[in-house]
């Protein structure tokens, strides 16, 4: 059995986390968490988001709060730009890597952003150009790999194909997400096998929701497979709005104790990362979505 000795862990909380959230959340308190993030050890925290705040009211602000975070050496700070507007907003904010989506569900691409896999792949090819020249990297999102709310399962070999399609447009990293949390073990370790033909496993990295309880073995199937990327979300916030009942990213703080249960380094300080989980469920007046969190906290 070979596991990596390090893995990086992409925060995605104050983005993926916060965009499900429905009362008003202040820049500050936005600020706050990345600052607390940050504190915590985390290498890569996806900040926000640069879409219409009429449909993501959440991610209004974004460029508010990247004016304002405490930015440290060594920390990519990263913004979601689903379009050429988004980008060049991202970049008057001074963004300096952003991510893209497409989903591996016909269904789920219209239902989320109403239009085809083809059609969403193709709005991405200008932004890519003006990344290249800006030199601000990209890296890319599948949503929908292991399961779809209105396909149902997803074929392997389509994931392979909007993998590749990111990855030969510029994606130095393609991101495969579990969006409604129904896959399995085996189902990741056969969906990866499939997309490691196409895209060497050192540029793919894994996006498990938690909704039926398999987040944590799905990362671990897919530690066994080579991959040493996983986005998770601080105190398991988030969920899909386009994916009836499906939970938050898997919580951080579940991941990263796996992770030292293995002897995995990843840099992360567990008592940080689990006060600035507490501080925002608090001000969300929210119960703390990790066990892990969870269970310190009672036997204190």
């Amino acid at each position: 059995m070979n596991l990596p000795h390090s893995v990086r862990l992409v925060e995605v909380g104050p983005r993926d986390g916060l965009q499900n959230e429905k009362q008003p959340i202040s820049v500050a308190d936005k600020v706050r968490l990345v600052d607390d993030l940050t504190g915590a050890g985390l290498s890569y925290i996806e900040v926000g988001s640069f879409v219409s705040p009429k449909w993501v009211p959440q991610m209004a602000g974004s460029a508010e709060v990247f004016a304002a975070i405490q930015r440290q050496p060594g920390v990519t700070y990263a913004a979601l730009t689903p379009n050429l507007k988004g980008f060049e907003a991202a970049l008057e904010a001074k963004v300096e890597e952003v991510a893209v989506f497409a989903a591996a569900s016909e269904a789920f691409s219209q239902k989320n952003i109403n239009c085809s896999i083809a059609e969403s792949l193709a709005r991405f090819e200008p932004l890519m150009a003006a990344a290249k020249a800006h030199k601000v990297r990209v890296r890319g999102y599948v949503s929908c790999v292991l399961g779809c709310p209105y396909d149902g399962e997803v074929n392997p070999a389509q994931v392979a194909s909007v993998a590749r399609e990111l990855y030969a447009m510029g994606c130095y990293e393609v991101s495969l997400g579990d969006t409604i949390g129904t896959g399995t073990a085996g189902d990741t370790r056969r969906m990866i096998e499939v997309v490691g033909r196409d895209i060497p496993r050192e540029r793919l990295a894994g996006h498990f929701h938690d909704t039926y309880g398999q987040a944590l073995a799905n990362i671990y199937a897919s530690l066994l497979e080579g991959i040493n990327v996983f986005d998770s979300s601080v105190a398991g916030l988030g969920g899909c709005p386009y994916a009836k009942g499906a939970t938050g990213n898997v919580a951080t703080e579940d991941v990263l104790y796996l992770l030292q249960g293995l002897g995995i380094d990843t840099g992360i300080d567990m008592d940080k990362l689990i006060a600035a989980g507490q501080r925002i469920c608090e001000v969300l007046g929210k119960a703390n979505g990790s066990r892990v969190a969870r269970a310190r906290i009672a036997n204190r």
